[in-house]
C-alpha cells in the first residue's frame, strides 16, 4: 500500500509550505472521519474527547503497521491536479472518503484563487488520497512525475 499526494508546482510554494500542505494531504484521510465523529461526542473531564475511527483491515495491517509508504507528486498547476481528481473518481475513488482536496487559508504565503461560502480566500494546493493498494495509486501517479 502507499499513500499518494500530488502538490502543485506552479505555486513555488517554499519548503515549509510545501512541507505543510504535504503534511495536511497525509492527515486528512484520517482528520476527516475524526472531526466528524467528534463533532456528535461530548468531552470527557480536562477537555479531553475520546472518539475512534473504523479503518479497513489492510489499511491498518498494511500501512499502519507497516512503513508508510507515501509518494509525492508534482501537478503543473490547477488544471492538472484536477486531472487526478478526475482519474480518481473514474477508477470509483471518493472525494471525502478516498482523496481530499487540500485549500490553503492563504495566511501567508499564498495568494486566494477563490473566496469560500465565508467569504475567506483560499487556493488549492494539493490533493491527498486515503492508502490505497500499489497497483490503484500507480495507476494515478504514473501520469505525474515525482515532485522535485
Amino acid at each position: 500500500m502507499r499513500q499518494l499526494i500530488i502538490a502543485r508546482k506552479d505555486l513555488n510554494m517554499s519548503a515549509g509550505k510545501l512541507a505543510a500542505q504535504c503534511c495536511h494531504a497525509s492527515m486528512a484521510f484520517i482528520t476527516s472521519p475524526l472531526k466528524e465523529v467528534a463533532k456528535t461526542i461530548k468531552p470527557l473531564c480536562c477537555g479531553y474527547k475520546q472518539v475512534s475511527v473504523m479503518l479497513p483491515t489492510s489499511v491498518y495491517d498494511d500501512w499502519i503497521c507497516g512503513i508508510f509508504t507515501k509518494t509525492v507528486c508534482e501537478a503543473k498547476n490547477n488544471n492538472h491536479l484536477m486531472k487526478a481528481v478526475t482519474m480518481a473518481q473514474e477508477l470509483g475513488l471518493v472525494e471525502g472518503k478516498d482523496f481530499f482536496l487540500i485549500k490553503d487559508n492563504c495566511l501567508t504565503e499564498l495568494t486566494p484563487e477563490e473566496v469560500d461560502e465565508n467569504g475567506i480566500g483560499r487556493t488549492l494546493t494539493c490533493v491527498g488520497f486515503r492508502p490505497l493498494d500499489d497497483d490503484i495509486a500507480h495507476l494515478i501517479s504514473k501520469k505525474f512525475q515525482l515532485y522535485k
